[in-house]
């Protein structure tokens, strides 16, 4: 392990860019293949590889579905929620907002209350038992259309889970315009839920301007395209809207072509705040601390630069408070430690 890597490993970090059923490991979906044998997923994990290899966006969206297909029951909830936390924990996430699409679970016969449940005592277990803090951000699946928004609305409203704070638009966006769904996040704001949709990844930055001016988003997910835009690109970093940056997604979906050509420097370089997230990690074969080396390395970052994206995610989440103030202060304090164990004798005895 480089030393790089090594620093990523043991720093505190949060993430604010991921999904729930993407971020089922191999092990956790071979399981639920298991028990819903008629899905179209492979029960051997070695397989997950090859199934896991994505055409282009929409082909991704079809096999995401088809893992969605087989959360059946609030076993099935819980049991992805709480394993999900787990490998995060083992990374170092202190916290953590997952996008979670009840409107996909509950259409399958998954009673609300029972959903909302399955996934709060997988929450305040994590937290009690991992020390990882938990949020949900709600979203729609743009695919479903208009129903799929009432519905959405109404899980966050009606059956609202403590642990939820932002309402988001997911799925494909070809074909799915955003403005359509202004007033139901109109709602969710009026109750109290933060803006987060998807935009600008595989569509035009029009897209982001239309999730920022309709949706009122306070972040955008993904938002590749921006660099298109100079002019969206001053927008963001005059208000600070900061950009939720997944880069192994970009690149299995397809809407990057390379890593070297990835847009993550022309972010940073327009001082657009960023952050590192992971999106849909075992499907992407990826997970958040190789997510801050690939940014490392297109960012030529040393151990403060890195620390200082980590910090970005803590500024941007919608945590508390208290929340952020205690990890921002572990991942300074990480940092510190780990600079005065690369000192020298001679430097330090100076």
């Amino acid at each position: 392990m480089t030393d790089m890597a090594a620093f990523i490993a043991g720093l505190p970090k949060a993430e604010i860019h991921v999904h729930h059923v993407g971020s089922a490991s191999p092990r956790i979906v071979a399981q639920l293949a298991a028990r819903h044998p008629d899905g179209k997923v492979p029960v051997d994990p070695e397989e997950l590889a090859d199934y896991f290899t994505f055409r282009d966006f929409a082909h991704f969206i079809e096999v995401y579905l088809s893992v969605v297909d087989l959360i059946r029951t609030p076993e099935d909830v819980r049991l992805l929620t709480y394993e999900i936390a787990r490998d995060m924990a083992e990374q170092r996430i202190g916290y953590a907002e997952m996008t979670v699409t009840p409107f996909s679970s509950v259409r399958r016969g998954i009673d609300p209350v029972e959903f909302m449940a399955a996934i709060e005592d997988a929450r305040t277990s994590a937290e009690s038992e991992f020390g990882t803090v938990l949020r949900w951000c709600f979203d729609i699946p743009g695919e479903a259309g208009l129903p799929a928004a009432d519905s959405t609305l109404e899980l966050a409203t009606r059956y609202r889970p403590d642990g939820l704070v932002s309402f988001g638009l997911g799925g494909p966006e070809i074909g799915v315009p955003r403005p359509q769904f202004k007033p139901y996040f109109d709602r969710a704001i009026a109750e109290g839920l933060r803006s987060v949709p998807h935009a600008g990844e595989s569509t035009g930055p029009e897209t982001i301007w239309d999730a920022l001016v309709d949706l009122r988003a306070e972040r955008i997910g993904h938002g590749t395209s921006a660099i298109t835009d100079p002019k969206l690109l001053e927008h963001l970093a005059e208000h600070r809207i900061p950009l939720e940056v997944c880069p192994t997604s970009n690149i299995a979906t397809r809407v990057v072509t390379t890593m070297e050509e990835h847009p993550l420097r022309t972010m940073v370089e327009a001082g657009v705040p960023v952050t590192i997230n992971s999106d849909d990690p075992p499907m992407f074969g990826t997970d958040l601390n190789t997510e801050y080396l690939i940014a490392a390395r297109l960012l030529d970052l040393d151990t403060d630069g890195v620390a200082g994206l980590a910090k970005n995610a803590v500024d941007a989440s919608f945590a508390e408070s208290t929340t952020k103030t205690e990890l921002s202060s572990r991942i300074d304090d990480y940092a510190r430690q780990w600079r005065d164990q690369e000192e020298s004798p001679a430097q330090r005895a100076h």
